[in-house]
């Protein structure tokens, strides 16, 4: 049985879809091929290459992309990791499954922080979160372990 091509989706393809393809990478690769993309493109965030760094995964050579860009990917699944990519999550050709799995925004949550040390602490929380749910992968989607 092939691997399932799995698609993280996020709003800007700059954090938490980065995140999740970095996990995907390191902890799953084996048995999922992962890709990330946003609605739009917003840059790769730098602190969130920075926590990744912090758990010895290293996502500085991704780009932030849209869908356009990974045209003539097959996905199976797409995984919408907030609200608003759920909402704009484009259809997909073919029999894509589609699972909605929302994560805090750290950037969004790290404007009100008080340091960077706190600000860093939102990105580390969401890290964590995230890595726990790509940990579940691919069983949590419905496939069967390769």
């Amino acid at each position: 049985m092939p691997k399932p091509t799995v698609l993280f989706l996020c709003t800007g393809n700059s954090c938490r879809s980065q995140m999740a393809e970095g996990f995907g990478r390191a902890l799953k690769g084996n048995e999922i091929e992962v890709y990330s993309a946003g609605v739009r493109t917003h840059g790769l965030n730098p602190q969130a290459v920075r926590v990744m760094a912090e758990v010895d995964v290293d996502i500085s050579r991704h780009h932030s992309k849209t869908l356009e860009d990974l045209v003539g990917v097959a996905f199976d699944h797409v995984v919408t990791v907030c609200d608003h990519a759920k909402e704009s999550c484009p259809i997909l050709p073919g029999s894509v499954r589609t699972t909605h799995h929302s994560f805090d925004d750290p950037p969004f949550l790290a404007k009100s922080a008080a340091s960077d040390e706190e600000a860093l602490g939102h990105y580390r929380r969401v890290r964590d979160e995230i890595r726990a749910f790509v940990e579940t992968l691919p069983e949590s989607l419905g496939y069967e372990r390769t």
